[in-house]
């Protein structure tokens, strides 16, 4: 592969990615996503489509 180039084939980027230097590449896994909070439905959400048959 020419390094002026980008990789034309999958064997030529998993080749290129080989390359990679082991300080530049991930030494652990990002944190997990925090998890959201539970929805609840309270009498002024209830209220703005109380009217709406096609939504109750």
């Amino acid at each position: 592969m020419n390094a002026v180039t980008e990789p034309e084939t999958l064997s030529e980027l998993i080749a290129d990615c080989a390359l990679i230097p082991a300080t530049l590449q991930a030494e652990s896994r990002p944190p997990a996503p925090a998890t959201a909070s539970p929805w609840e439905v309270d009498e002024v959400c209830h209220a703005q489509v109380a009217e709406l048959d096609a939504y109750v």
